[in-house]
């Protein structure tokens, strides 16, 4: 029965769980954010108070 031969599928999954472990890891690591998130030079907004003329 040729389905019980595991020489093609054993090499398929080494194949594959070495991208998903070798090369796909080094291109998410890579990547670079276009918004980088630095709260030092966050300004704060400048606060209004409110007029009410009825208070």
């Amino acid at each position: 029965m040729p389905q019980l031969n595991p020489t093609p599928w054993l090499a398929i999954l080494v194949f594959s769980w070495a991208a998903f472990l070798i090369i796909l890891p080094t291109k998410v690591i890579s990547h670079i954010f276009t918004n980088d998130p630095n709260p030092q030079k966050a300004k704060k907004p400048e606060l209004e108070t409110w007029n009410w003329p009825w208070y």
